[in-house]
């Protein structure tokens, strides 16, 4: 047990059977992040009527920008990633996260800048909104009502998006994904539309449903994942950009809610390197000490081992619209899968369902989401209060 002055508490090894017990479960997860990251489906029907009713024509008004520009941290900066995902190859101009504070040098009159805040008054997004006005750039702001970001922007005379501030950023990724999608359709760079957001909420309304807390971990597929990763170094690989977005963003969960260290990023950039961890001393080296006749979900001989998981985009995209052709990623995929059966580290694999990219990317980040969340509280960790992050802006602020 962990009682530190920090506030951190929990235990080293995991408690596979509070996660079948829902009383627990609830206990553990005071500041309910289930409940929030249940209500994904519900964060986007809500944030895409109060983008419906902001002035978002204004940003069209001029024409096509030269460049877009998300600027924001944390989550806020992966609705970038979407953004660029979505749009796909085929954007006709460039869409540019940015995570640090200001815009780059280049920003002009030409260019859009959407500004992305859950509360609004983060440095990163209240430093580009405020640069943006001052270079003339086309504004749109998304973050807390009432806040800091909302003032600049009405300074500026530029649309604001509120949405309101109920959970953590790191779940409320749709209700800060959403209005960035729909400024972005105003201008004419991504096909995103009613009907496609509807079915990502279903989705990620059907994802919740089988990933409650009252679904046994034989049935649950947030449980059983949890329970593959505890204990492990994570590895998260994604198959396509659009698995990749899915990728990190686990990468971004399991850390900041389980507290695990995790590599994540695009597969075919792992295939040139990074994929070596399959042979390292947490991967083959490791499970080429066990016993033939072991339980193969025991612990290896020398303790910690990696666990992959692997994102596959599930083959819907045409050709023609990808990065790279189809085959290419379906070929490295299996060839990830062999690789690793063949050095006996365990894989675990989430496929791609859905008609459009929205929904597709929905499917891949839901399940992962309540994963990371489970993981936690077998772990006996509030998943929602994270000490070292207040400790860490305390003392940024000095």
């Amino acid at each position: 047990m962990i009682d530190g002055t920090a506030g951190v508490s929990g235990h080293r090894e995991p408690d596979e059977a509070l996660l079948d017990n829902p009383d627990a479960l609830a206990e553990h997860d005071p500041g309910g992040m289930l409940r929030h990251t249940a209500s994904a489906g519900a964060q986007v029907r809500e944030t895409a009527a109060l983008a419906a009713e902001a002035n978002l024509q204004v940003l069209a008004d001029e024409g096509r920008p030269r460049a877009v520009v998300i600027a924001g941290i944390g989550t806020a900066g992966r609705t970038g990633d979407v953004l660029a995902t979505v749009a796909g190859p085929r954007c006709p101009v460039p869409v540019i996260p940015h995570r640090s504070a200001g815009v780059p040098g280049w920003v002009g009159a030409a260019d859009v800048v959407i500004a992305v805040s859950a509360s609004g008054r983060s440095p990163e997004a209240l430093g580009a909104a405020e640069a943006a006005h001052r270079r003339g750039a086309r504004l749109v702001a998304v973050g807390a009502p009432d806040s800091q970001l909302q003032s600049v922007a009405e300074r500026a005379r530029a649309p604001f998006i509120p949405v309101p501030r109920r959970a953590p950023a790191r779940a409320s990724l749709w209700a800060l994904t959403v209005p960035v999608l729909l400024a972005a359709r105003t201008l004419g760079l991504v096909k995103v539309n009613e009907a496609d957001l509807a079915e990502t909420a279903a989705r990620l309304d059907a994802d919740a449903d089988r990933c409650r807390s009252t679904a046994e971990s034989f049935v649950n597929p947030a449980k059983s994942l949890a329970l593959g990763l505890a204990g492990s170094v994570p590895i998260v690989w994604g198959s396509s950009p659009l698995a990749t977005v899915a990728a990190r963003r686990f990468g971004d969960t399991l850390s900041a809610n389980a507290r695990y260290p995790v590599v994540s990023g695009a597969l075919g950039e792992a295939g040139r390197g990074r994929v070596g961890l399959l042979d390292g001393v947490f991967g083959g080296l490791a499970e080429g000490e066990r016993d033939i006749f072991a339980d193969p979900d025991d612990e290896a001989p020398g303790g910690t081992r990696l666990r992959l998981v692997l994102l596959r985009d599930g083959g819907l995209n045409p050709e023609d619209d990808a990065d790279e052709p189809l085959d290419v990623e379906e070929r490295r995929a299996d060839a990830l899968q062999t690789l690793a059966e063949r050095r006996g580290v365990r894989c675990d694999v989430v496929t791609a369902e859905g008609g459009s990219a929205l929904e597709r990317l929905a499917s891949l980040v839901a399940v992962p989401d309540f994963a990371s969340i489970y993981l936690a509280l077998a772990h006996g960790l509030d998943p929602m209060a994270v000490p070292a992050i207040t400790e860490m802006k305390e003392l940024a602020n000095q």
